[in-house]
């Protein structure tokens, strides 16, 4: 955002002629496209009650120095209210004529009030359908019908350099459009949620286009904005939109079923090195290879096993493990998949019956940490059960199965695998994914951690620093 140096003027801009209007090439289409997608992208207000304060609110704008020269620093705190309620502004895009809206889960997580502002101006309330904050999108509703419905595009066929528009409420400007470029698409690891698969886009988008549309050309909706890369709080050219396919079965799931059903292979799987696709004799660094196949899980009755490389799912080449893992959990459980390994320097294909996602998954990286704190030395990294294994002197094993652990994370840098074994955590016994995440949620942001690790048939200790 542009910060002025000197009192903000106001002036009639004069219309350009029509021959540098209507001849621009491409004009009518961008046009066209703009007023399509406006017609379905609808302002969304939230609130929720919070604890009674005597000191007023911030105003929702009092941090954009263009409201600070206009207003001045006084009017930076509302009135305190005799009941206080937090307020959250965002967008939202029709997909449904009887009223079905998707939008992001942070723009309507906790609110116990949630108002649409349609662009007729008509307002309703709505009520949430279902979230998932893994993906972070959220269905809402209203009581509606015959509502402009955008048409969904195919994100799996995007091209870095398209043209592509953004539609919006920035700042609760209702109706913005801006314009620009997929900078990228693929884009995992950022630690925003989850399951990543985003498009970046360096069409503006700022605080308020949060469950906004991202349209291509033919006015299909390729995407739901979510997040941007700032170190201002507004637009620097770097944002990041759910892609269209994704955000579509996550939101069939959510009205079908009320919460997101998620497809599991039940394998802990790793990225490839340059040293790795030497050791397993693949040409480069594309794939997934396997480092645990979980007993009785799908993988391990569809003959998957340890050291395998998955090349291709269901016939998609896999980029990385990210990929892979966005591809598993969108496919239907029950659905039989094949799947193109490498093994032993040969390739072979196999056919896997996809399961259920067990609710007891957990990732050390998301959660509500008692501390309010998630920046913690074992961020990145995913565990899941360990089954029924049996130890060496006939027991049940305890503890958890390291399922992930994200590249150049502390717990990477201190050489944490997936398929070691987490028996400890400071000391604290760490007998299943209940105990680990509750352990989790008593980390210090600054705070070391020891673990005591199994891998195959040695226990070492293991010292994972904070950033």
């Amino acid at each position: 955002m542009e910060r002025l140096s000197s009192d903000p003027v106001a002036h009639v801009a004069s219309p350009a002629p029509p021959s540098q209007t209507s001849n621009f090439p491409g004009n009518e289409t961008f046009i066209s496209v703009a007023r399509l997608a406006k017609a379905s992208v609808v302002n969304i207000s939230s609130s929720q009650k919070s604890a009674q304060s005597g000191e007023g609110t911030l105003n929702p704008f009092s941090n954009d120095p263009l409201f600070r020269r206009f207003f001045g620093e006084e009017e930076r705190r509302l009135p305190a209210p005799k009941e206080r309620r937090e307020q959250g502004l965002g967008s939202g895009v029709i997909v449904s004529a009887d009223g079905h809206i998707i939008t992001n889960n942070h723009v309507v997580e906790k609110a116990d009030e949630i108002k649409v502002l349609l662009p007729d101006k008509r307002t309703f309330k709505a009520k949430v359908i279902g979230t998932d904050p893994k993906t972070d999108v959220a269905v809402i509703k209203i009581e509606a019908t015959n509502l402009p419905v955008l048409s969904w595009g195919d994100s799996n066929h995007l091209q870095v350099g398209e043209l592509v528009l953004a539609v919006g409420n920035p700042f609760g400007l209702n109706q913005t459009v801006t314009m620009g470029i997929i900078s990228a698409v693929g884009r995992a690891n950022m630690g925003i949620v989850d399951y990543e698969d985003f498009i970046q886009t360096d069409a503006a988008i700022n605080p308020g286009n949060s469950g906004g549309a991202l349209v291509n050309l033919q006015g299909q909706l390729i995407g739901i904005n979510s997040a941007i890369f700032s170190r201002t709080g507004g637009n620097m050219g770097i944002g990041f939109a759910i892609p269209s396919n994704m955000a579509k079965t996550v939101m069939n799931s959510l009205v079908k079923y009320g919460k997101v059903v998620r497809g599991w292979l039940g394998v802990s799987i790793q990225e490839i090195n340059q040293d790795l696709a030497k050791e397993f004799g693949t040409p480069d660094t594309k794939g997934a290879l396997v480092a645990d196949v979980m007993e009785d899980s799908p993988a391990a009755k569809g003959k998957l096993q340890r050291g395998d490389i998955i090349t291709t799912y269901n016939g998609t080449e896999i980029k990385d493990p990210a990929h892979l893992r966005s591809l598993v959990a969108d496919t239907a459980p029950d659905t039989t998949v094949s799947v193109t390994i490498l093994r032993d320097k040969h390739s072979r294909d196999l056919k896997l019956t996809v399961g259920e996602l067990p609710k007891d998954m957990a990732k050390a990286s998301r959660g509500e940490p008692s501390s309010g704190q998630r920046d913690h030395a074992l961020a990145g990294v995913t565990v899941e059960p360990i089954g029924d294994r049996q130890g060496r002197q006939g027991r049940k094993e305890t503890g958890v199965s390291v399922n992930e652990v994200q590249p150049d994370s502390q717990a990477d840098q201190a050489g944490l695998k997936p398929g070691d074994i987490i028996r400890e955590m400071n000391r604290k016994p760490v007998r299943n994914v209940q105990d680990f995440q509750d352990l989790v949620n008593e980390l210090e942001p600054k705070s070391r951690v020891l673990l005591l690790v199994t891998r195959g048939n040695a226990t070492v200790y293991l010292s994972v620093n904070p950033k």
